[in-house]
């Protein structure tokens, strides 16, 4: 059975921090805790599950504490989480069970990290992260702001998922980082260009955002990933900006870098929803729900997109065409991942009884929760 070092750089985390090591600890044999300068409680909560804390002088630099974190550590492979994220039980079970099973040939166990969950609890939000990673490869964290873990060899993609469970975000951050990089004159790698974006975007600076993913997209230098969130993102910012034919260009652009994605299809969908060329909203509704995504895969994805939603649509399209029982079709699909969501139920009720009489009701009854 493999070993496993936690390694983890915090700051500030007593809300949290000790919810995350409860989480995990019963399953890693080692845990460093790297801190770059606690003002509150995080240390002596983190004390009470380590012997010692290691300081690190912060130096805006995310990448460089986490390489000194990962040079802690002593054991087979090095776990790594932000003091916000957890373990849920369920998965600590397969965890444990895949360190007893991994191959030791196995350079780095991906997972998938739960960023947003539904009111129904249902996850809305996800990506895929090299979470577990062979300590003698000596792997290495790149990157300021929004560091990566540059990877190589074999990759074993798990099923195992870490759950990120924010209460507070320091907002301004990262921004004020880019900020000082760029004061001081440095210049930007495609990576870079693609993140300060996010950061314009989030911190409502949509026109200065768009200059910054066109200039991230024109490098061709970009992770794959990367460049088909640009492409979204720019339809966001032209969204906001009132342009509704650099939108729907923008969502067209994400074509170029890969088949067409669920989120995108439901973007195109909505917009000839929109304008109520129902038949074109049905063709890219249902291309969203034909597509199955890639082990590979490590980008964001928009559960919703490729579950509930285009089902939902759909529903709303073939009503309005008077295709009811496509319509009522459909809507059983979404039920299925919503089943208690209040639209699809006011739905199943309005289609039944369409489908009993049809001309005693009208068409356009169908309810898309907007």
């Amino acid at each position: 059975m493999i070993t496993v070092s936690l390694c983890m750089i915090v700051k500030n985390e007593e809300d949290v921090i000790g919810r995350c090591l409860s989480s995990v600890a019963s399953a890693v044999d080692e845990i460093i805790i790297v801190d770059t300068g606690s003002t509150d409680r995080t240390k002596e909560i983190a004390g009470s599950f380590v012997q010692r804390i290691y300081d690190f002088e912060w130096i805006d630099d995310f990448a460089a504490a986490r390489n000194y974190a990962f040079g802690l550590a002593t054991k087979d492979y090095i776990l790594w989480l932000d003091a916000d994220d957890v373990i849920q039980r369920d998965q600590l079970a397969a965890f444990v069970s895949l360190k007893e099973t991994l191959d030791p040939s196995v350079d780095s166990v991906t997972m998938a990290y739960h960023l947003a969950f539904d009111e129904f609890g249902n996850v809305t939000s996800s990506v895929r992260r090299n979470r577990l990673v062979k300590r003698s490869n000596n792997f290495r964290w790149i990157g300021a702001v929004h560091e990566y873990l540059e990877v190589w060899g074999q990759i074993y993609n798990s099923d195992i998922a870490v759950t990120h469970s924010s209460l507070r975000h320091d907002s301004d951050r990262n921004i004020n980082i880019y900020e000082r990089r760029l004061a001081a004159g440095e210049q930007f790698s495609p990576r870079d260009l693609y993140y300060y974006a996010n950061e314009l975007l989030d911190h409502s600076k949509p026109e200065m955002a768009t200059r910054y993913y066109e200039q991230f997209l024109a490098t061709g230098k970009g992770w794959i990933e990367d460049n088909i969130s640009a492409c979204g993102k720019l339809a966001d910012c032209y969204h906001q900006l009132g342009n509704e034919q650099l939108e729907f260009e923008s969502a067209l652009r994400s074509f170029r870098y890969d088949r067409p994605r669920p989120e995108f299809c439901c973007r195109l969908g909505y917009h000839f929803l929109n304008k109520q060329e129902f038949q074109t909203a049905i063709f890219w509704y249902n291309l969203a729900t034909l597509f199955e995504p890639s082990e590979q895969q490590m980008g964001f994805r928009n559960e919703a997109c490729s579950t509930w939603l285009p089902h939902l649509q759909l529903c709303l399209c073939y009503d309005r065409i008077g295709e009811y029982k496509l319509a009522y079709l459909h809507n059983e699909r979404a039920r299925r991942y919503r089943p208690k969501d209040r639209s699809i139920l006011h739905n199943k009720s309005y289609l039944e009884g369409v489908l009993k009489n049809s001309e005693s009701i009208g068409r356009g009854e169908a309810y898309d929760g907007k």
